[in-house]
């Protein structure tokens, strides 16, 4: 990840700030959308291969076409949505050329075997290996002088050469296959269970990146660049929740059926955990944002390092989120979290059609945590189903005590 972190700031400092902007504005485009094809199925797939390992192949492929059929139904949405903005032919293509790569998302039901395994390992080893041969051709990209669509395409091959490696780790089990078990009882049950996610997963995309889309229609180019910058060193760490949790999560279900003492204990730890390694990442990048920002992506990104002090802190709620959400698939309360995002997403957008006049691409990043501080714990005040879920994240954050009852 830090390769990739280096590599993507040469290719920055490459672009310049305002073809960055336009590179970073397509791709959160149509990241917005991307929600559609996952079919909100990830964490619900993973719970039924945990609870019933004698019907993996049913899943798996049940769960592989229901993305497939969701990757064209997000394709002609993201058309139908292009012709809302101001956009130019050319920054259409190069959204319809990443748009087209969400297919190769259908794939990821592998990555979901894995972690009801918790072989996690195999996952990594598949990233990185795609993380490898991104980086040398975007390095040769840079090193030719090659313009801007070739990076876009990168973003293709990135989504392809990632299922690929997938398909590979899977052979490798020797298991089978699963691309011919489609089952439609099993499909009902599957969007029965997620319809809620679908709709979370989108509007959590639109309250995460409906920032760069406002910057671009308000601002300008430029300054989706300039935020962006900072965007991408703030979320550079956003991996270790989605890792973490999903390493703990079928540790959480076994303790869910031994006992509730156990299970809330564990939740406890797991929300400390995650606050905290948020809060020790978040206080060093404060301090130095400016001096990062100027060392990293050079003066023509200056204006990042203020955006990058505001955002940084909007991780201590994405890495608590990544755990709160497993709680929420654990209890089957999925429906709630599609509240939250609905939430988050429209006190987003009406405060950043405020805060980005007022304060520039400062009041984007100050949008964003505000939404999420609101979305995460403010929520939980108001919902009695979540009273005690709200202690529990209080207590991580003022009383980070690893106590064995939790």
């Amino acid at each position: 990840m830090i390769a990739g972190l280096l590599v993507g700031i040469w290719v920055a400092r490459y672009l310049g700030p305002k073809q960055f902007g336009v590179f970073s504005y397509v791709l959160a485009f149509t990241s917005i959308f991307a929600g559609i094809a996952k079919m909100g199925l990830d964490n619900i797939v993973v719970r039924d291969l945990i609870l019933d390992t004698d019907n993996r192949d049913v899943y798996l492929g049940t769960a592989f076409w229901l993305k497939v059929m969701g990757a064209i139904v997000a394709f002609a949405v993201v058309a139908c949505a292009t012709t809302f903005t101001s956009n130019d032919t050319t920054t259409n293509f190069y959204i319809f050329i990443i748009a087209g790569g969400m297919i190769f998302q259908s794939f990821e039901v592998i990555d979901f075997y894995f972690q009801s395994k918790v072989l996690s390992k195999y996952i990594s080893l598949c990233k990185m290996t795609q993380l490898l041969f991104s980086s040398l051709i975007k390095i040769y990209l840079v090193l030719r002088g090659a313009g801007l669509v070739w990076f876009v395409l990168v973003s293709l091959f990135d989504q392809f050469s990632l299922a690929v490696s997938l398909g590979i780790s899977y052979r490798t089990q020797k298991i089978g296959s699963f691309y011919l078990s489609f089952d439609k009882r099993t499909a009902w049950k599957l969007i029965k269970d997620s319809w809620p996610l679908i709709l979370s997963a989108l509007m959590a995309m639109i309250y995460m990146r409906i920032d760069q889309v406002m910057i671009k229609e308000m601002l300008g180019d430029q300054e989706v660049g300039i935020y962006s910058a900072a965007v991408r060193l703030s979320e550079v760490c956003y991996f270790l929740p989605v890792i973490i949790t999903n390493s703990l999560f079928p540790a959480i279900l076994s303790a869910k059926k031994v006992n509730e003492d156990l299970y809330f204990a564990r939740l406890q730890k797991l929300y400390t955990l995650m606050i905290w390694t948020a809060i020790v990442i978040a206080v060093p990048m404060t301090l130095l944002s400016n001096w990062l920002v100027e060392l990293l992506y050079g003066e023509a990104y200056n204006a990042a390092g203020k955006v990058l002090m505001i955002n940084i802190w909007a991780g201590v709620f994405v890495f608590l989120s990544a755990a709160f959400g497993k709680f929420l698939i654990a209890e089957n309360l999925a429906i709630i979290n599609t509240y939250r995002t609905v939430l988050g997403a429209a006190l987003n957008i009406v405060l950043n059609y405020f805060f980005i006049k007022i304060y520039g691409v400062n009041g984007a990043a100050f949008s964003t945590l505000i939404s999420l501080v609101v979305v995460n714990i403010g929520y939980d005040i108001f919902d009695k189903r979540l009273h005690q879920q709200f202690k529990l994240k209080i207590n991580a954050m003022v009383y980070p005590v690893w106590r064995r009852n939790g």
